[in-house]
């Protein structure tokens, strides 16, 4: 695709959770029948680890390769795990560390503040979030605790990207605009992998 051509939709790569998530309170044991046994493959390539908590692909490279994961409020261990969005792609992360390492994050917290518009968004993207984890399993120890620092602050630039690409356009602002500023190193709709 030409550089100049606008980014599609990456949620035309995203897969929704599968029966298999889990009861209310804690997550299944067992990965979600919508993640091979590849998806496994690479993610543990990804992640350098075997992944924890494995509940769904909420984005895909146009390969088909794992973008984000979502994971279970609870790990199998018992540990609430808040981060129902994780970003697994080792060139997406480096887009985005390079972005946060440039304090970012400090410009975008203080912008909160200031523009109402963006503020209000970022409840938005708060609620969401928390609705999306919700849909997996309740876990009261981290009940109305999301992620990237939402509603507040920004934290993690790295979670407000998985959620921008597991939702898609216009859930989470600061995620998109992440995505903006990082287009020219890593782009959903161009595979890297």
């Amino acid at each position: 695709m030409p550089a100049d051509s606008p980014i599609p939709d990456p949620t035309a790569h995203r897969d929704t959770p599968g029966p298999s998530a889990g009861p209310a309170g804690g997550a299944s044991a067992r990965v979600a029948a919508d993640v091979t046994d590849r998806d496994v493959q690479v993610l543990t390539e990804q992640l350098g680890r075997p992944p924890r908590g494995v509940v769904g692909i909420a984005a895909r490279c146009v390969c088909g390769r794992p973008l984000v994961v979502r994971t279970a409020p609870r790990l199998d261990d018992g540990t609430p795990f808040p981060t129902t969005y994780y970003l697994t792609s080792p060139q997406a992360v480096a887009a985005v560390s390079t972005v946060e390492a440039g304090g970012y994050m400090k410009e975008l917290t203080a912008r909160l503040a200031e523009d109402e518009e963006l503020a209000a968004g970022h409840r938005r993207a708060h609620e969401a979030y928390l609705a999306d984890r919700e849909a997996i399993a309740h876990v009261p120890e981290i009940a109305g605790i999301s992620a990237g620092g939402m509603p507040h602050r920004v934290k993690c630039l790295h979670v407000l990207v998985a959620h921008a690409l597991a939702a898609g356009p216009g859930v989470n602002p600061v995620g998109d605009e992440v995505l903006a500023l990082v287009a020219d190193r890593w782009r959903p709709d161009r595979c890297t992998c």
